[in-house]
């Protein structure tokens, strides 16, 4: 992917970026960095707010990139536990680092906002 060039929707990069920095992906890469491993339920607790659906289906697009890993324990009840592989580690402080410049400009961009809103207003 070029920056600044047009970008084809079927692009590769596009589609793992868009994994990557998703409303969940972002929370869950942020989690498993945080916390190391973390089963299911204490993911879903920790990121609140989250359907078990989505969260499922945000882990095994994770997984499926090569960012999260699943192990599986044989007890009962079957315990499954989630960790950040390698790559996952280093996208995860990649999105850890954007969020932080992000909260570091949420008083520029509103005062942005503000000023947009009444220019057109």
């Amino acid at each position: 992917m070029k920056y600044g060039t047009y970008v084809k929707v079927s692009c590769p990069e596009r589609a793992i970026l868009e994994h990557v920095t998703s409303r969940w992906g972002v929370l869950v890469l942020a989690a498993l960095l945080d916390a190391g491993t973390l089963r299911f339920s204490e993911l879903r607790d920790g990121i609140g707010d989250v359907s078990e659906k989505m969260l499922t289906q945000t882990l095994r697009t994770l997984e499926r990139d090569g960012f999260v890993r699943r192990r599986a324990r044989p007890v009962i009840p079957p315990h499954v536990d989630y960790d950040l592989t390698a790559l996952g580690h280093e996208a995860a402080l990649k999105v850890r680092a954007l969020a932080a410049w992000t909260e570091s400009h949420v008083a520029a961009v509103a005062a942005a906002q503000t000023a947009y809103d009444a220019a057109r207003g």
